[in-house]
């Protein structure tokens, strides 16, 4: 197969997949000497959009394609023509050693979920414990925390079947290079996942799809072999001689085993303090805070794609944004979600923080992203390796106090953000954070550094998105998780200081999202699968 790279259309010849495909192909068959007798297979491998120029945007292609004389073709050593890479999957030879007792993998978010497909598929039959509900439940009490705001620690949107992804724009981009990234993808869509995640640029699911697609895939888990226990919290690790022998699960059942694969989430803040307890070697790690700001999307739009703002397919456009502070801090934006909705994503009582979430159609009249700030372990002010945890837990408590004690978030206008003053009311931008909302200023609640570093780098960002410090745009306090406040040390078989115990995925410190989070329980399960025969 051969991939051809550098192909343009422009919006009007890709206004609908089989359009864009037949137009693919002419121009293809236009620019080499390659013609529809000779093509075996014509698929798409990478569609981005090219809004550089205002007045012109266009679809950027690259293709694989199967021929009948793929040498000639190669042989001529065309300047966008290449061999492609052999993307599929290759299974790891399985081990030796024996399982006494069953794998158990703690966590169904990405990493666990990833994990528990890939050693299913090879016949393990792992034991999933997850503490949160499966994902029908756990809809309905989320949604009855955001309707009613009564905090009910069952209601949280990061415990549960997909983790805390499920809720989100479901977002599949990703700074790693890894071959596995491809069976990631492939697993989503043969689950329920649109096929165009396979070859678009910033590939998304939408939480609405997500859902389905979880479903699906503890559907298929279940059916070679595994199972899945939700409402399954580990409250302890039985420990002999540094070797892990068992668990005991919602204070009272045990469960033997020597291996486990722990994928928790970076909100597992109690599961952080019993692995402590237990001499499991944590260190501190650096994360951001700050704050989610709305603006109008069909604002982000204008800005991002001129005059093609309402081509409907381009969708609602995104951007990703980053500034170095004068006090050598950086801000930056993350997680954005077009079309989307600002979530409380609170996992404790008393507590507030937020979150970004988007459909699969991302028609939502505001676009949101987290806006942060780097923050260091010398900002903690304690070594204890979960000082992180605590400088998180005291600023979400800061939050619920300046909402008004009832899950509703503090939000300022950015306007009044910069010229340090409360908010009085909205403008044009309505809030979209469920229970509610109460003005203050997000000085009282975050550190000077962080706020003097979000002014700058708000007028920063209006230069390059017109209209990013618009008077009216919302911020919404707080973002406080945007990654692990913590890492568990572990080797390169993946396997931590206690063995048996696998950290693995966000929680543990070892990813980024849900794909790069994936990865790493697939990489996790084949250091399992490489040790023990199944």
């Amino acid at each position: 197969m051969i991939r051809i790279n550098d192909l343009r259309l422009e919006l009007r010849d890709a206004l609908s997949e089989p359009q864009e495909i037949i137009n693919l192909k002419k121009l293809v068959f236009s620019l080499y000497p390659i013609s529809e007798e000779q093509v075996l297979s014509f698929t798409l491998h990478k569609k981005a959009t090219d809004a550089r120029k205002k007045d012109h945007v266009f679809f950027v292609y690259s293709i694989d394609v199967s021929l009948k004389n793929e040498r000639d073709i190669i042989t001529k050593n065309f300047k966008n023509i290449q061999l492609a890479p052999d993307m599929h999957y290759i299974d790891v030879p399985s081990g030796s050693e024996t399982l006494k007792n069953p794998l158990v993998i703690v966590g169904f978010g990405p990493s666990g979920l990833f994990a528990a497909l890939i050693l299913a598929r090879r016949g393990y039959k792992p034991y999933v414990l997850e503490r949160g509900y499966d994902v029908d439940r756990r809809t309905v009490k989320v949604d009855e925390f955001w309707k009613t705001g009564q905090y009910n620690k069952d209601s949280t949107i990061l415990f549960g079947e997909g983790g805390a992804g499920t809720f989100s724009d479901g977002k599949l981009t990703t700074l790693i290079n890894d071959h596995r990234c491809r069976l990631v993808l492939e697993a989503l869509v043969n689950h329920g996942a649109h096929h165009d995640i396979l070859y678009v640029n910033k590939p998304h699911v939408g939480t609405d799809i997500l859902k389905v697609v979880m479903k699906n895939m503890r559907e298929e888990i279940t059916r070679l072999g595994g199972k899945i226990r939700f409402k399954a919290m580990v409250t302890d690790f039985i420990i002999e001689q540094n070797q892990l022998v068992g668990l005991i699960v919602n204070d009272k059942d045990r469960i033997d085993t020597q291996v486990c694969l722990l994928g928790i989430g970076h909100s597992a803040r109690d599961t952080f303090e019993t692995l402590h307890q237990k001499d499991v070697e944590i260190i501190q790690k650096p994360f951001s805070i700050g704050v989610r700001i709305e603006h109008p999307q069909l604002m982000i739009n204008q800005s991002q794609y001129g005059d093609f703002a309402t081509y409907k397919n381009l969708g609602a456009a995104d951007y990703k944004l980053s500034y170095h502070g004068s006090n050598q801090r950086s801000a930056y934006t993350f997680c954005m979600c077009p079309g989307g909705y600002v979530m409380c994503a609170t996992s404790e009582e008393k507590g507030i923080c937020t979150n970004g979430m988007s459909e699969s159609k991302r028609d939502g009249k505001n676009a949101n992203a987290a806006l942060l700030v780097n923050i260091d372990p010398s900002d903690f002010g304690s070594d204890h390796p979960l000082a992180g945890v605590y400088y998180q837990r005291a600023l979400e408590h800061k939050a619920f106090i300046a909402g008004g004690l009832n899950y509703h978030a503090p939000i300022q206008l950015v306007g009044d953000f910069l010229n340090d003053r409360l908010s009085r009311k909205l403008g044009r931008v309505t809030p979209s954070y469920s229970p509610g909302y109460k003005f203050a200023k997000m000085t009282d609640i975050l550190p000077k550094f962080v706020t003097d570093t979000m002014k700058e780098a708000l007028i920063s960002f209006d230069r390059k998105i017109k209209g990013f410090a618009m008077e009216d745009a919302i911020l919404t306090g707080v973002e406080t998780r945007s990654s692990s406040p913590i890492r568990i040390i572990r080797n390169q078989d993946h396997e931590s200081n206690i063995k048996g115990l696998y950290p693995m995925g966000e929680g543990a410190g070892y990813a980024g999202g849900i794909m790069s989070s994936a990865v790493d329980g697939i990489k996790t399960a084949e250091k399992i699968i490489e040790k023990y025969k199944n």
